[in-house]
């Protein structure tokens, strides 16, 4: 059991009749939804009676097994009704058939990150919802019922600055001082190829900097990762720009890097820029998703056009050229995550959410 598991082993619910909030996870393969849910859990539990429902989850988190599932239609023990947050469609339909069709005593909620415009079947099932909740101001821009902003947290014990020699750019065993890195999924709409365009430009004229690409490449998306790997190899910087591919732990590299680029065409709410900083690491990062929300332009990193090469490859040169102000804006970002996004108040926000759906009659 992990530590984090133990501080709030005290709180976790015995039984289906103790468990007050229920955060489904319909989805199997890791996403940025399952990672908030792995992340913001063990902290809403150190005040609230939450079980977790669905695969692709580590076994210390609480949760409810399926064999569980016909106690939701009983009434909580110290609760007039659960709260079930969803966080996808998926989710929010269990929700309805749980509490319109089987009568559970269940509200919903509903946590909404899209920066786009939602089909017509997500706003029939928003509608429906008890209580919504944006991530960002730019996501609750294209909702069309009341919400409330609350702002995805880091964890900042996972997340932490370097504190051991393997935490080090030399650790890597990679040439160079410097490292520079993009993570996420390897595809056209994270902006991959527009991180290793800049590289093939810049890294020439900067022989301390080494770039990384750690994420995985799905099968739709191989084809797009072997032309960048081509691109790299005819440019003769196969030994400068590596791809990686899915480490056993990411976050040393957050540790590692002097500089991480975060370059999506289109995001959700992007939590790169956070564990980035939270890593004392400065980032140059598009305005997709919510990261201008997060990065502070010339204190923490810089923010450019999402798409944008050419505004993407000045912002990364002024950092290669000066390390120095790479490690400046490090420390800001550090400072910054640790004032204003901490899981704690992440979590805070939901709580007063759950309570405001709690208190109507």
């Amino acid at each position: 059991m992990s530590s984090e598991a133990r501080r709030t082993a005290g709180n976790a619910p015995r039984s289906v009749r103790d468990v007050e909030v229920v955060a489904p996870n319909f989805k199997k393969r890791l996403s940025g939804v399952t990672s908030t849910i792995i992340q913001l859990v063990p902290e809403q539990a150190r005040t609230l009676r939450i079980a977790t429902l669905g695969p692709g989850l580590p076994d210390d988190l609480p949760k409810l097994r399926l064999w569980q599932v016909p106690g939701l239609l009983t009434r909580p023990r110290n609760r007039p009704f659960r709260i079930w947050h969803a966080r996808r469609n998926t989710e929010m339909l269990g929700g309805l058939l749980l509490r319109d069709v089987l009568r559970a005593p269940l509200k919903l909620v509903f946590t909404s990150a899209a920066q786009r415009h939602h089909t017509a079947y997500t706003k029939w099932l928003i509608r429906r919802m008890d209580a919504v909740i944006a991530t960002s101001g730019r996501s609750g821009s294209f909702l069309e019922v009341p919400h409330k902003v609350v702002r995805h947290g880091i964890d900042t014990v996972r997340f932490h600055p370097p504190a051991e020699a393997d935490d080090s750019w030399p650790a890597s065993g990679l040439p160079g001082r410097y490292g520079i890195g993009c993570f996420g999924r390897i595809r056209h709409q994270k902006g991959t190829d527009l991180f290793i365009e800049a590289m093939i430009d810049l890294l020439p004229g900067f022989p301390d900097w080494t770039a990384v690409v750690l994420g995985r490449v799905t099968a739709d998306n191989k084809a797009f990762a072997e032309e960048l790997r081509r691109k790299v190899a005819a440019a003769g910087l196969s030994d400068r720009i590596l791809f990686l591919g899915e480490v056993a732990d990411v976050l040393p590299w957050y540790r590692r890097i002097t500089l991480c680029v975060a370059p999506s065409r289109n995001e959700g709410f992007g939590l790169t820029p956070l564990e980035a900083m939270a890593s004392r690491t400065a980032v140059v990062a598009s305005d997709a998703g919510a990261y201008a929300e997060l990065v502070v332009p010339g204190e923490t990193g810089q923010v450019v056009p999402a798409g944008d090469g050419a505004a993407l490859r000045r912002s990364i040169g002024a950092y290669l050229a000066e390390p120095e102000r790479a490690a400046r804006h490090g420390q800001a970002g550090l400072e910054h995550v640790r004032k204003h996004f901490v899981l704690a108040t992440e979590a805070e926000g939901v709580r007063a959410v759950y309570e405001s759906v709690w208190a109507r009659p």
